[in-house]
């Protein structure tokens, strides 16, 4: 074995430089040779640019499929690097690790029980656009790749929407070997602070509930792991409340399903968000992400065969969802504990309980440069901040699953079913003359678009509510059925109001634009009309101009609210076009 050939450009340049595409071809191959018997190498996608999407899977335990994976009960840890680019740590480390795993004889046995899958470059597109100042904010290496793809879009916002051919690969990927643990790296920005690590572990705050004491055992035992061998880590992400006012301390966010650490609680597996801290130097992140990827190995091969089987269990429980309530999106806050006699206070008496968090000495000034409050760190200066952490999550919106599903129509069908099929979600095409059915349609009462396009899209926010309707279903149309292990992730596609469903993403905004408007004159003469053939009508509308005064007060509104109620009316203006059934169709 030539070490030399199988050391990253990290090393060999002393941790200044990082390599290129070409350095992950060439690894990936080098290891391929050196361990056939261990290590398989292949491309499971393309880029928008038509890059290579390249895939390790390592193992000793002779399972080198997802076939044979799944039959020999393997737990698989999935290792992914690179999807922004500029954070190249995991890319390196993963390398090391792996390259220390395989060599390691004493860790042979570990490799015989679980299996890895390392992705050194997901984001490969921009992995190659290299620059000196990609990542002002930190510390190391000299040039890196720059944030998003070649299409500009940031991949740790597209697993619900699955808009990049980047993340449509990873999401097949994914379903084809349903990896039991998906580590994502990345390097944070914020504050100076001692602290080298933070790790957010899911399921622990959203997801299947049985699975969230494992996601706790698993985070905890990883953070007592990482402070054995002398670094610091956090179990939150490090968020500041207020940009750079460290004063204004932190809040635990639950990510929702657009980003990969509230992605596969919805598929009842296990993620790890892991952060080194952008202010390190890159020797240091780079040896605090190895031995976070060992250690999570490790603890994989310890307990991966019983979580394995846990999360196996949660598939089965989400098929039995139908008709339950479902938490969709979160917030964090704190409340006070419980008073004597076990009376909790019903409403918020403080916004968070207070830490002492291990920082740097700062000062903050006004700045001559842009007039604003600016803070200097002293990182020889260490300090204990005593700050807030929202930490308490509660539940900000949440749905009722249906009985049956939710139908697509076959104008919309195109676009949705390759998002569906990369998921993983099961579904069919209706076909066969049928006859009208009981269906629920979501009208909006109120839709907000985004001011501005957000990951390239006009994001919707709707308010509004199911109603019962006669619906006929069309040929070609899809049945999304509720019974299926993806059950959570199908709810949080088509509910409207859920934070990354199709909806929400803009999928469907056509339909909440009005597109036939009668001019103001006509609709004057019809709505005199309608006042004088109409005494009950007359009599609403007098009474709506006498006790709402904002109605009162808008032309528009008035002339709309005889508009509606004319045969011109467009009845699909606002209606979401994908229904709930509380039945199954064939």
């Amino acid at each position: 074995m030539n070490h030399q050939t199988l050391m990253t450009i990290a090393e060999l340049s002393n941790y200044k430089e990082t390599g290129r595409l070409e350095e992950v071809e060439r690894l990936s191959a080098e290891l391929a040779r050196t361990w056939p018997e261990a290590v398989r190498s292949f491309e499971y996608g393309r880029s928008a640019e038509g890059r290579v999407m390249r895939g390790l899977l390592v193992s000793r335990s002779g399972a080198l499929s997802s076939a044979d994976l799944r039959t020999q009960a393997i737990p698989l840890l999935m290792i992914q690097g690179g999807i922004h680019p500029g954070e190249s740590d995991g890319k390196d480390a993963g390398f090391v690790a792996l390259r220390e795993l395989l060599g390691n004889s004493s860790a042979d046995t570990l490799l015989e029980r679980i299996a890895v899958l390392f992705v050194p470059a997901f984001n490969t597109d921009g992995h190659e656009r290299v620059g000196r100042w990609n990542r002002p904010n930190q510390s190391g290496p000299v040039e890196t790749g720059w944030r998003t793809t070649a299409q500009n879009i940031n991949l740790n916002r597209d697993y619900m929407k699955a808009d990049t051919p980047e993340m449509r690969a990873m999401l097949r990927l994914i379903d084809t070997w349903d990896p039991l643990v998906c580590a994502d790296l990345h390097v944070t920005d914020g504050a100076d602070f001692e602290p080298d690590i933070s790790l957010q572990v899911e399921p622990l705050n959203q997801g299947d509930a049985t699975l969230r004491v494992s996601g706790r055992q698993m985070r905890d035992a990883l953070i007592a792991r990482l402070t054995e061998v002398g670094f610091q880590a956090l179990d939150f992400y490090p968020d500041l409340a207020s940009t750079d006012d460290p004063a204004s301390g932190f809040a635990l966010t639950v990510y929702s399903p657009r980003f990969s650490t509230g992605y596969f609680p919805q598929r009842n597996r296990f993620t790890v968000l892991v952060e080194t801290h952008s202010w390190k130097d890159y020797a240091h992140r780079v040896r605090v992400m190895r031995d976070t990827i060992m250690s999570l190995a490790e603890l994989i091969g310890a307990h991966g065969r019983n979580w394995l089987e846990l999360a196996h269990q949660a598939d089965q429980a989400a098929m039995k969802l139908a008709g339950a309530e479902m938490p969709l999106d979160f917030t964090s806050s704190w409340r006070e504990p419980a008073q004597a006699g076990g009376v909790t206070p019903d409403r918020d008496v403080s916004e968070a309980r207070v830490i002492e968090f291990r920082g740097y000495a700062y000062t903050r000034a006004p700045s001559p440069i842009s007039g604003g409050l600016v803070t200097t760190y002293d990182p020889k200066t260490p300090q204990i901040w005593r700050v807030p952490l929202r930490d308490q999550v509660n539940v900000a919106i949440s749905a009722t699953a249906p009985l049956g599903g939710y139908v697509v129509p076959v104008a919309f069908a195109a676009d949705i079913a390759p998002r569906l099929d990369a998921h993983g979600v099961e579904f069919s095409r209706l076909h066969g003359g049928r006859d009208e059915i009981q269906a629920k349609a979501f009208r909006a009462t109120e839709v907000s678009f985004s001011a501005a396009p957000f990951e390239g899209r006009m994001r919707a926010q709707l308010t509004g509510s199911w109603r019962e309707e006669i619906y006929l279903p069309q040929d070609g149309a899809l049945f999304v059925p509720i019974t299926q292990p993806l059950a959570r992730l199908v709810v949080a596609l088509f509910e409207p109001r859920a934070p990354d469903s199709f909806a929400a993403w803009g999928l469907f905004n056509a339909c909440f634009e009005q597109k036939e408007h009668m001019e103001p004159y006509v609709a004057e003469l019809i709505a005199r009309d309608m006042l004088a053939q109409d005494p009950r009508l007359a009599a609403e509308f007098r009474s709506k101009c006498e006790h709402d005064a904002k109605f009162a007060a808008s032309s528009a509104e008035r002339l709309e609210f005889f508009l509606r109620r004319h045969a011109s009316w467009d009845t699909r203006y606002n209606l979401y076009p994908v229904r709930r059934v509380e039945t199954t169709l064939e």
